[in-house]
């Protein structure tokens, strides 16, 4: 399954914002789709949380941040929730990145037995 993550920082709202977004729809097989073709992905779910509790958990470390994130609404697989809960940390620590995407097709995951 392809899946796109939104992760979003609102700094006005105190915000930050994490959307799950996947193609649902049958790929033919075989078929080569570019993964960042927008127009595919499905909303699944949003999560947001308020910034001063994010903030406070990237203080604790990565595994209070990663338990902070995951919800029964959202909980990502660990090799994309580890990239999740680095691009969180890189945007507050960036004074001008708001928002970042993250791409992930579940094919990446399976061994090559080639």
């Amino acid at each position: 399954m392809r899946q796109k993550f939104v992760i979003s920082r609102n700094d006005v709202k105190n915000k930050l914002r994490i959307s799950e977004y996947a193609i649902i729809d049958k790929m033919p097989k075989y078929a080569v789709v570019p993964i960042r073709q927008d127009e595919r992905y499905t909303l699944l779910g949003e999560e947001t949380y308020n910034s001063e509790v994010v903030a406070n958990h990237i203080t604790k470390g990565r595994g209070d941040l990663l338990a902070m994130l995951r919800t029964k609404n959202m909980y990502p697989i660990a090799p994309y929730a580890n990239k999740i809960v680095d691009s969180v940390i890189a945007l507050y620590q960036s004074t001008k990145e708001q928002s970042t995407e993250l791409f992930f097709d579940d094919v990446d995951l399976l061994p090559d037995y080639a």
